[in-house]
This record gives structure tokens, C-alpha cells and sequence, in this order.
């Protein structure tokens, strides 16, 4: 799995998550998308990656930090409707997920959101940030 690491690496995942999900709602403002932390947004979320992918092409593994930003609005989409909670990865779960925390949902299972927003950028429509919120919701539910 890609990382997306820098400064955050080491951050705590309940301070950086919300931080991380609050600059990419500022960033969208300013191109004049609203991100209100609905589920319906991601399909916004969705087309920005796209329009990153159009912009700069995935080469090699290096990827747009933006990315990281784009997994955490995710999560937090999901902290506020369905009560998950931002997790640190521990070392194992860094190593499966190449990213430095993740979310953990009530029901106790753990999701990357971070990993889900930088296979969008790779793969395109094939992934999306809008269904992985629907799959998450419904394993919770389910």
C-alpha cells in the first residue's frame, strides 16, 4: 500500500485527523465547493481526486499529500454520522495499511480512509470514497 507520510507520521490521529479534514474544507471554499461533512459531499470529494488525477497523473509512488487530507474528511464524515473514532495505527496495522492512523467504527472493525483516498487517485472510478462510506455504514449496521 502507497503511504502518504510526512509531518503527520507521527501526529496523533485525533488531533491531525479533524486538522487534516478542516484544511481540505478551507482548500475546497476557496475553489468554491462547500464540504459540510455530509456523506453526500464525498461524491464531491470524489471528483476533486479526479480532478487531481487529471492534473497529475499517477507515476510511481509518489502521490499528492492532498490525498491524506481527502482520506481524513472521510473519516471525519464518518466520526460525525456514525460515531467512529480516529485511530493510531500501530505497526502492523501501518505495515497492512501504509498510512500512520485510520478510524476504528462501533462495532469495533478499523478502516482507512487515508489508504481508500489515494486508491482513488490510482485506480479512478473503480474506487470511491462515497461507496467506502455506504460499505463502512452498512458493515456497521449490518
Amino acid at each position: 500500500m502507497e503511504q502518504v507520510a510526512h509531518a503527520v507520521s507521527h501526529a496523533q490521529a485525533h488531533i491531525m485527523g479533524p486538522r487534516l479534514a478542516a484544511d481540505i474544507v478551507a482548500v475546497a471554499a476557496t475553489a468554491g465547493v462547500l464540504l459540510d461533512h455530509s456523506p453526500g459531499s464525498l461524491a464531491f470529494v470524489d471528483r476533486m481526486i479526479d480532478g487531481l488525477r487529471r492534473t497529475r497523473p499517477p507515476a510511481g509512488d509518489s502521490v499528492p499529500p492532498a490525498l491524506q487530507a481527502f482520506g481524513a474528511y472521510t473519516g471525519e464524515v464518518l466520526a460525525r454520522s456514525c460515531g467512529a473514532v480516529w485511530l493510531d495505527f500501530d505497526a502492523t496495522q501501518r505495515d497492512i495499511f501504509g498510512q500512520p492512523f485510520g478510524i476504528r467504527t462501533a462495532d469495533s472493525r478499523v478502516w482507512n480512509p487515508l489508504g481508500k483516498a489515494v486508491k482513488r487517485y490510482r485506480f479512478g472510478n473503480g474506487e470511491s470514497l462515497r461507496l467506502f462510506y455506504l460499505a463502512v455504514v452498512g458493515q456497521t449496521l449490518g
